[in-house]
């Protein structure tokens, strides 16, 4: 398997991302219980295990309290933080009181403050990577590229990224900013595979109903820029989960998936993420189950090869019809 993204930078972070927003309790704020940090030792020991080495937060995961648990592993580790890499996000803020709404923010204030709330609760000194969350439509480019820069200059966070963004978005901030955008984080799976449906309905009617936004996965190939995977899992459809409900292409794709791992001795998630993964954009699944015995199931995924054919096969399975 050809260098990826990041390696092509020089870090030696994993394949596999283990997202850890299912850490930390319910998505309030009630106080973290020891059952919490518990899960959150077996869940890192189990990525360990698989030699997953990158973890993806954000700050608003369980109301905070994701970062708080992992902080607690790290605690009662030391000397792991040196042998992981940690990456968080920040932007979206919740509703308030007052009728205050949700809301995107990339404020120059709240981008530093929401950093020092992660190293806070992490109990870190640094992140590896900060991620700018969902696009705020009141970003200040000049703005967001001060904030980024004076979070660099004091040693609080070492490269930076986006997420779910387009390539003209992160083209305007790169504009601004002194320091290179390295990620970029998009929901991708083998049923929500509008990133590869993008190139494939060029000229055809078909690419009006596809919501991936045209040539950002040119851009980020072409700039480096390593994509991320979020829900590369397709929440379990795809796996195991009860199908009742789900369409007839979903159904076939969950069968061909199962019998492809039973071919390949290996496990349905596997299949999964080698199939991402063999695009030549050099795709990191975050996958983002707590479920350990699924943890290593995902980490079969770098010893799957898959044909073009038999990654056409599932593609075409997917999509429930035939190419155009």
């Amino acid at each position: 398997m050809k260098p990826f993204p990041l390696q092509d930078r020089d870090l030696p972070v994993s394949r596999i991302v283990l997202g850890c927003m299912g850490l930390g309790g319910d998505w309030n704020d009630a106080p973290i219980e020891a059952a919490h940090i518990k899960q959150a030792h077996e869940v890192v020991e189990a990525a360990l295990e698989t030699d997953i080495n990158m973890f993806d937060h954000a700050d608003i995961y369980r109301m905070g309290k994701a970062e708080r648990v992992f902080g607690e592993v790290l605690k009662a580790k030391p000397g792991l933080r040196d042998q992981i890499f940690i990456q968080s996000k920040c932007g979206i803020r919740f509703p308030e009181a007052g009728g205050v709404p949700g809301r995107y923010d990339f404020s120059e204030h709240h981008i530093v403050k929401s950093v020092d709330g992660i190293l806070a609760r992490l109990g870190v000194e640094y992140i590896d990577f900060l991620l700018l969350h969902r696009p705020d439509p009141l970003m200040e480019p000049e703005e967001v590229a001060s904030a980024l820069s004076d979070l660099h200059a004091a040693g609080k966070v070492r490269w930076f990224g986006v997420s779910n963004m387009n390539a003209g978005q992160i083209e305007l901030l790169q504009a601004y900013s002194d320091h290179p955008f390295v990620i970029n984080q998009l929901e991708m799976s083998l049923l929500k595979h509008g990133f590869v449906e993008t190139g494939v309905h060029v000229n055809q009617e078909a690419a009006r109903a596809n919501v991936f936004p045209d040539g950002t996965m040119e851009y980020m190939h072409l700039q480096n820029i390593q994509v991320q995977a979020w829900s590369p899992l397709a929440l379990g459809y795809l796996s195991g989960r009860s199908l009742d409900g789900q369409p007839d292409n979903v159904r076939a794709t969950a069968k061909l998936v199962q019998e492809m791992a039973e071919q390949k001795g290996t496990s349905a998630e596997a299949v999964l993420l080698a199939w991402l993964m063999r695009h030549p954009a050099g795709i990191q699944p975050v996958i983002g189950t707590t479920n350990t015995d699924r943890i290593r199931a995902c980490g079969q995924a770098l010893q799957v090869k898959l044909s073009r054919e038999e990654w056409y096969k599932l593609y075409v399975t997917s999509r429930g019809k035939p190419l155009p």
